[in-house]
């Protein structure tokens, strides 16, 4: 079964961090775009030379974005219609909506819901109110607080909160406001990711005079962050990602499963037969019909590997060896001990994953792992 990702490059303002595909929210040009992202499920051409004899059923759709919830209920409505007509979507799918609180009404989450969406992912960031606005987030906590109750009282109970670690002015006890919030709001799902400072951002040339924690402090907010959620019933499933038993991602679980999905949008990306291919970042492109480009073969094995290690599931290595005809690797094998002797790694005679602490040094141990 194969997944649907649908991007939504608009947003109201772009935020000081962000370095993720958008532009500044425009109704004409949304009206267009909307209306090529349609056309676009109805034929497919622009992805048919990667999609000639695919047979898509969909048990996940997910609009990301940029800001989906900024196109409003009635596009998403259309959007979903189209796809409903167009694709065998089943009939338990997962279907994700991104929203910012700032930009989401009760309306929204009406017409949202009587089109089939059913788990709603909001851009919270902070339940600290000056900590979002260091952030650029215009919305205040008593506005996450509306939308979830709007999401809940139209029906859409299955609700992640995205959250930050490691930005400006925040500490253990502000971050533990935050992991409150989300605990007492009974949301199912959280995706608590560090704050990176990326190139081309406000951030990356204000870095210096920001008040950020340093990376050991940060690191401590992680580990706690998995531990205070963990205490509460919401586990961790993924480096970045914690959920209430049953509720994980289970669109997000097809990238780390290195499973197929259809990605729709300027920047959105694709994983069919074997190949992998994406639609340029450029709107304006789309809209006048540009069509997805290759980028490369995947799905080999340590594609595989590297993916699977970021889950706290890790590598089956049995299921390595059905999925691939062959054994596993010993030299990873033998390399994953030096790990597991300094508390980075389980492993065990059928799984090896990264524990908490290795996963705060993920890269470099997933890295050395696959130069075998």
């Amino acid at each position: 079964m194969k997944g649907l990702y649908i991007h939504i490059p608009f947003c109201r303002s772009k935020c000081p961090y962000c370095d993720f595909y958008s532009l500044r929210y425009n109704e004409d040009f949304s009206k267009r775009y909307c209306g090529a992202l349609i056309d676009e499920i109805k034929s497919g051409g622009r992805t048919r030379d990667f999609t000639k004899n695919t047979d898509f059923e969909f048990d996940t759709v997910y609009f990301g974005g940029g800001t989906p919830s900024i196109i409003g209920g009635d596009n998403i409505s259309e959007i979903l219609k189209a796809v409903k007509s167009c694709y065998k979507i089943t009939a338990d799918a997962e279907i994700t909506a991104e929203c910012n609180p700032s930009s989401v009404s009760f309306d929204f989450f009406r017409k949202a819901a009587e089109a089939g969406v059913n788990r709603i992912s909001l851009g919270m960031q902070s339940a600290v109110d000056r900590e979002r606005k260091a952030l650029g987030r215009i919305a205040d906590k008593e506005k996450v607080k509306e939308a979830i109750k709007n999401s809940k009282d139209n029906g859409i109970t299955n609700i992640s909160l995205d959250i930050m670690l490691g930005v400006p002015n925040q500490t253990i006890k502000s971050l533990d406001e935050t992991i409150d919030f989300c605990i007492e709001s009974g949301v199912t799902h959280i995706s608590a990711y560090m704050l990176t400072i990326e190139e081309n951002t406000p951030f990356y040339k204000l870095q210096k005079k920001l008040p950020l924690p340093k990376e050991e402090e940060t690191c401590e907010m992680y580990l706690h962050t998995i531990d205070k959620l963990k205490e509460n019933g919401i586990f961790q499933y993924e480096i970045s990602n914690f959920a209430k038993p049953s509720f994980e991602s289970r669109h997000n679980l097809k990238y780390w499963n290195d499973k197929e999905y259809l990605g729709l949008g300027p920047s959105a990306h694709s994983f069919i037969g074997g190949r992998r291919f994406y639609f340029s970042s450029d709107t304006e492109a789309f809209v006048n019909g540009g069509k997805a480009v290759f980028e490369d073969f995947g799905g080999d094995e340590k594609e595989y590997l590297m993916l699977r290690l970021r889950l706290t599931a890790g590598v089956d290595i049995s299921k390595f060896k059905e999925k691939f005809g062959k054994d596993f690797p010993l030299k990873l094998k033998k390399k994953a001990i030096l790990f597991k002797d300094k508390g980075l790694l389980n492993i065990n005679d059928n799984n090896i994953s990264l524990t908490p602490k290795g996963f705060l040094v993920s890269n470099i141990i997933i890295s050395e792992l696959l130069s075998y």
